[in-house]
């Protein structure tokens, strides 16, 4: 089944990157994995992604996004419902190889339904004025990757 790409706003641009980014999280995960790296490994690059770039990512759609729509839309209660959980999972720090795996589906999960419904609910709304406060927030969230230890290459 093929699907076309989805319109996505300019100002919401840089939020999809920012899924981009995650998406890749949860490959690193797989493919750390199918490389027998060690879950403390894993575990470090997850965290560190975690702190500087997926909690600001929720911070920014919990405070500028999801308001467009309102916090009793069905879309928004399910995407902070996910914000929950993850973060309750990126804070576990035993059983590691299962708070990685649910991280990873998890995470994927989550950043599919708000890129093929909840952008597109919220893109479909929201004022001119919105949009330009989001692409003015989003810009000092661009993305340095960690090289320290690149487990996945």
């Amino acid at each position: 089944m093929k699907t076309n790409p989805i319109k996505r706003n300019i100002a919401l641009q840089g939020l999809s990157r920012d899924h981009h980014h995650g998406l890749l999280l949860a490959w690193k995960i797989r493919k750390g994995f199918s490389k027998n790296i060690s879950n403390d490994r894993i575990k470090r690059y997850v965290d560190w992604f975690f702190i500087n770039y997926l909690l600001p990512h929720f911070k920014l759609e919990e405070t500028y996004i999801f308001p467009i729509l309102g916090d009793a839309h069905e879309s928004v209660m399910r995407a902070q419902a996910a914000h929950r959980r993850l973060v309750r999972l990126f804070q576990k720090t035993s059983n590691l190889t299962s708070v990685l795996t649910h991280i990873e589906e998890e995470l994927e999960q989550h950043i599919r339904f708000e890129e093929r419904q909840l952008f597109n609910e919220i893109q479909e709304v929201a004022s001119p004025e919105q949009l330009s406060k989001i692409a003015e927030i989003h810009e000092d969230l661009s993305f340095v990757e960690n090289t320290e230890d690149t487990f996945w290459i």
